[in-house]
């Protein structure tokens, strides 16, 4: 008898980190709904238009391949597809199932990253929430921030049990998810001895998973990496002089405090990832913890930090994701663990695992505090740099579709946001591949050898001979209140007063 309520203790308690995710990332969710930022709804408009008319594309009938993450677009683009059961297309409360979903994916994974580690229940609410309450996370909800740490955490627990099949297709939902998370398979599948002797298998279920994609997206819209490469690349002079490496400094100076609970994990999980080599290769312990490929997340996001500093992108604040979280999970799981073996061994203290797990709660607290001083519900991102709120984008949209009846329009520069609430012919290089065409020569021709090749292979299928869509209008933002017809006012956190203006096009 005894042994069976031991048994179903084990399976309630099995359930409560993955229940306690999704029940904090439906909370999220709920605050964070009506503030998602102009880059989230380009997310949106892609699974909108692909949910109500099967495009690949942000508008409808101009097929596009500016989508980061193709996985993120097919989840929320077959979830809006399912609630039009209930009527039209709801990508917003597609995307409230999608972060459910990922919130319980976490608390899955670190419940088996727990069991295998005998980490405290503690340390796997703590890994959760440096996840769900991290202001920088919060502040890019409906792109791919959420996904990106359920799939490797997920990755990190399969490698943790030794298992190289399904490893090698969370791997493939991992690259899925984001072409670069490439460094964190290859950095996790050769740091763990159990995947690394059984490398076959994985590579080829990882094969199997995102072949089919790749392959679609290859020849049906001709670049196997999307255009946001190109795109981002292009980009990188808005925040000059400051760049990927040097953008956490900047962000810094106008959010100080935000930072340090962003960014305090991830610099305290470094340290103690550089604590641990020392340790394993310096001390021969029989009983040395297993943290092999958890250490091995941790230096995937310094080589992906590192990486990302080499390709010259700008440094936009959801870039900074997966290395934040994957060293803080290190952070997390190394203190959880010394906790483990100090609980079992009379000769080492309790103590300082636990101070040390008590201040990561600390940050915790201090990145919820910042999350709650921002107004609940939140109005606008902590984070955040766009030239209108949500709702007056929302506003300025609708009304632009009516205005426009049919014609065409060039995009402001901010344009995830007036797409989707439009439904017209918004154009700029992120819905209209002709503009894109142009810009991937132009960037071919002046980039070194060996990125020209590279281009050149990604894109050997691109229709080379399209061209910009003419544009009827073009709409355009200034500061200060609206003046005159076909103007619009709006406010931001960010810029303050300012207004679109419409012109027509000659």
């Amino acid at each position: 008898m005894l042994a069976v309520e031991n048994g179903k203790t084990r399976v309630s308690r099995g359930w409560l980190l993955p229940v306690f995710g999704a029940m904090l990332g439906a909370l999220v969710f709920l605050v964070v709904r009506g503030s998602l930022t102009d880059d989230s709804y380009i997310t949106l408009a892609y699974a909108k238009n692909l949910a109500e008319h099967g495009e690949w594309g942000m508008i409808p009938g101009s097929p596009a391949n500016s989508a980061t993450s193709p996985l993120n677009i097919l989840l929320l683009g077959a979830l809006t597809l399912v609630t039009r059961i209930f009527g039209g297309a709801h990508p917003v409360i597609a995307l409230g199932v999608l972060t459910v979903v990922c919130g319980g994916a976490l608390g899955w994974a670190w419940q088996r990253i727990g069991r295998v580690l005998s980490l405290p229940t503690a340390a796997g609410v703590l890994g959760v929430t440096l996840v769900l309450l991290n202001p920088f996370v919060l502040s890019a909800i409906g792109l791919e921030v959420l996904l990106i740490p359920a799939v490797l955490l997920v990755l990190t627990a399969l490698a943790l049990e030794g298992r190289p099949v399904w490893f090698g297709v969370a791997a493939g939902l991992a690259i899925l998810t984001r072409l670069d998370l490439v460094v964190f398979v290859v950095v996790i599948a050769l740091g763990t001895p159990a995947i690394r002797r059984r490398l076959l298998p994985a590579v080829g279920f990882a094969v199997l998973t995102t072949a089919p994609w790749f392959l679609v997206s290859w020849i049906a819209f001709g670049s196997f990496v999307p255009d946001t490469l190109v795109i981002k690349q292009s980009q990188a002079g808005l925040f000059a002089p400051w760049s990927y490496s040097t953008g956490p400094m900047m962000y810094y100076l106008g959010w100080p405090v935000t930072v340090l609970v962003s960014f305090l994990p991830a610099v305290v999980g470094v340290v103690a990832l550089a604590g641990w080599a020392a340790a394993r290769f310096a001390v021969r312990w029989p009983d040395f913890p297993p943290l092999g490929p958890v250490a091995a997340l941790a230096a995937g996001g310094i080589v992906y930090y590192i990486a990302y500093s080499y390709l010259g992108v700008g440094p936009f604040h959801w870039y900074y994701v997966a290395p934040v979280t994957a060293t803080s999970a290190f952070a997390v799981a190394a203190f959880g663990s010394w906790y483990a073996q100090a609980h079992e061994k009379p000769a080492l203290r309790t103590g300082p695992p636990l101070l040390a797990l008590g201040l990561t709660g600390v940050l915790v607290l201090g990145g919820a505090a910042v999350d709650a001083s921002q107004g609940l519900p939140w109005k606008s991102p902590v984070v955040f740099g766009n030239w209108a709120s949500a709702q007056d984008y929302a506003r300025v949209g609708t009304e632009l579709g009516k205005r426009l009846d049919g014609a065409s329009v060039a995009s402001p520069g901010e344009i995830g946001t007036l797409a989707y609430y439009c439904q017209c012919a918004i154009l700029d290089v992120f819905s209209d591949r002709g503009e894109a065409v142009s810009l991937v020569q132009q960037r071919i021709a002046t980039a070194s050898p060996v990125m020209s090749l590279a281009l050149r292979v990604n894109y050997h299928w691109l229709d080379r001979s399209a061209t910009p869509r003419k544009r009827d209008y073009r709409l355009q933002y200034a500061s200060g209140p609206a003046t005159g017809p076909d103007s619009w006012q709006v406010y931001s956190a960010a810029k303050g007063v300012g207004h679109f203006v419409l012109t027509r096009e000659p």
